[in-house]
Formats: C-alpha cells, structure tokens, sequence
C-alpha cells in the first residue's frame, strides 16, 4: 500500500482509514462511472479536484488490450507525471493526497487529490472566438510560443500526455495577459506515461491532437511554424529539412481525428 497525504488532509485523516475517508468527500461531480469519479470538494474552505479509481476488472483490461488501448489502471500514472513535470519545471497540479492499495490490477483501489488551478481559462475556451473575434496578434504569438515550449519540456522530459488538447492547457488570469508574463499548467495526466525518453509514436500522437484541436481556431501557416520553431528549439530551416516526414504525419493523423469527430461528434 502507498499513502502519501499533505496538510490539511494528513491532519484530518490522522488514525483513520484513508481510502474510506476520500469516498465520503462529496461536491460537484463531474465523472460518475463504475470504476473512475471525478468531483470537486471544498476543505477547510478551500477547492480541491478528487479522482477515485477502483478495479476495472480483467475483463476491461483485456478488452482495452485487444483494442490496442491502454487502460486506466489507476491514480499512479498522474500522480507520477505530476511528479515528474513538477521536477522539470513544468506548470501543472499540486497533489496533497495520494493512495494506492491491491496489488492486481484489476481490483485495484486508489485516488488522487490536487489543488484547483484558480482562476483559469482554458486555451479551448480562451480561443473558442478566435476566428469572428481574432485576439491582439502579440497574444496569440505569445500563446503559441509558450504552449510550444511547454510541451517541448513535457516531451523532453520523458511525459506523453495521451489526451493532448488545447482544454487541458490552462492560462492563469490571476494577473492581466501580457506578452512577457504569460503561465500556462497542464493538467488531466490520469492517462499520461512516464519514461527516461519517450517514443516517437506517442509523441506524434501528442502532437497530433494538440492540432486537432487547433484546427478550427484560425490558425496561420506562420503560426504553425513559430510552434515548431519553439517546440524543436531549433532554427526553421532545419527543422523544415529534418522533419518533412512528422508534419505530414502530423497533417494525416489530425485529418483522421477531424474526420471521425464529423462522424461521431466528440465522443474520441
């Protein structure tokens, strides 16, 4: 079993039973499912986000297998990515409470709570009007190179995201929006993968859904370029020679994303 709690809950689940006290936090839940919740609780009169896992069972396990998925086994995989983005110097949540106990996968009980980010605008949200009402240019360069260099240091660190899109990049507001002070968090790292170098197929796919979900936010050709320029921290020209291969890659599988979310709606 692992257990690892920070104030206030170190002081309020002293001597008894972490994993029975998290089931009784109540608030506004926003994932209700046999094995995963999602809800927002108030604490000493502060907010906090709890993510509940519980066993799957072996029958959701093989089903994700067989399907080339990889299945949510628990809370470990965000609480180690939190860690790790932490040791990087990447923006993203402060988790004050962890516990995992079970051995097997499949009945395996855990959770997850961190501190909500406030206030904060998503990049979705902030970029929903982007093509009727397009932002001060300076701005949107800003973003772009900031949202490039964060996720360049999430890769390099070893940290591929999974669900990569613009909803799960946060802009804080708690001071105004300027060029030179901008600080974006990432967040919703229950599906992340933590390694010493990650592989090029789940860094494309990565990059792949950040710009399937840019694609209808107005973006310019010299907007995807400044992207690249910042992510690959390397001049253009060498990155237009070396990666010819990626962007079409990258072109191809966000098309696919595109073309299924005309199908199905959002539901990816």
């Amino acid at each position: 079993m692992k257990l690892i709690l920070a104030e206030p809950f170190k002081t309020l689940w002293a001597g008894r039973d972490a994993f029975a006290e998290v089931e009784k936090l109540q608030g506004q839940v926003f994932r209700e499912l046999a094995a995963r919740r999602t809800l927002r609780t108030m604490v000493e009169g502060q907010p906090y986000f709890v993510k509940i896992h519980r066993g799957i069972g072996w029958g959701e396990i093989l089903k994700n297998l067989v399907t080339a998925k990889l299945p949510v086994l628990g809370a470990g995989l965000e609480w180690q990515a939190i860690q790790r983005l932490q040791e990087l110097g990447v923006p993203t949540m402060t988790a004050v409470a962890f516990g995992e106990k079970g051995s097997n996968p499949a009945d395996q009980h855990s959770f997850i709570v961190t501190q909500e980010l406030t206030p904060i605008v998503s990049l979705e949200d902030l970029t929903l009007d982007w093509v009727k009402q397009p932002p001060v240019p300076a701005i949107k360069h800003a973003l772009t190179v900031e949202l490039a260099r964060t996720v360049g240091a999430m890769h390099r660190g070893g940290v591929n995201h999974r669900d990569c899109y613009l909803c799960h990049f946060l802009l804080h507001t708690d001071q105004p929006i300027t060029v030179d002070n901008l600080k974006l968090s990432v967040i919703d790292l229950h599906r992340a993968q933590v390694r010493s170098t990650i592989p090029m197929r789940w860094r494309n796919k990565d990059l792949a859904g950040l710009y399937y979900s840019a694609l209808e936010i107005g973006l310019t050709q010299r907007d995807k370029l400044r992207f690249l320029k910042a992510y690959f921290q390397q001049p253009l020209r060498q990155i237009l020679a070396e990666q010819t291969a990626l962007l079409s890659e990258l072109e191809r599988m966000a098309a696919k994303l595109y073309a299924r979310k005309q199908r199905y709606g959002d539901a990816l």
